[in-house]
């Protein structure tokens, strides 16, 4: 149906990166995963109703360079909302089994055959941007929208 390639769990929203493997597998992915995670949430809160504000949005990655950006921009989302100071710390993502040189063994991510990095330059890669992505995201609470 599809590989999960990179995933962050934030407190109100989730970043997945996904590769279709066959026909409507991420929509089928998608609508299994919200639609279970909806029931467990409003059987435990005693509740009922729709969980989601809308549909799960899309976006097409057709490039390498691209998807290395978008898993560096997901991997750094708790560090830009100051959850955490380093990506390592948040462990509701996949950072660690992107730097983790093998060592995160439960991993779910399929991302070697794919991002041509190494566990190293990867964490370099990510932690070079920390400083920009925080001062972006002060120039974005400062916008009138």
């Amino acid at each position: 149906m599809i590989q999960i390639i990179c995933y962050c769990f934030m407190p109100t929203h989730i970043h997945l990166v996904l590769k279709q493997l066959k026909d409507n597998g991420i929509s089928d992915f998608m609508m299994h995963i919200l639609n279970s995670h909806t029931r467990y949430f409003n059987i435990k809160h005693n509740r009922k109703g729709p969980l989601w504000e809308s549909k799960f949005k899309k976006v097409l990655v057709d490039s390498d360079e691209q998807l290395l950006h978008l898993t560096r921009y997901i991997h750094l989302n708790p560090v830009t909302a100051c959850i955490v100071n380093k990506p390592e710390e948040w462990r509701y993502s996949s950072y660690n089994e992107y730097v983790s040189d093998g060592t995160v063994t439960d991993g779910i991510c399929e991302y070697k055959n794919i991002l041509d990095i190494n566990s190293f330059s990867y964490k370099k890669f990510v932690e070079n941007r920390i400083s920009y992505q925080r001062e972006l995201a002060k120039i974005k609470g400062l916008m009138l929208d």
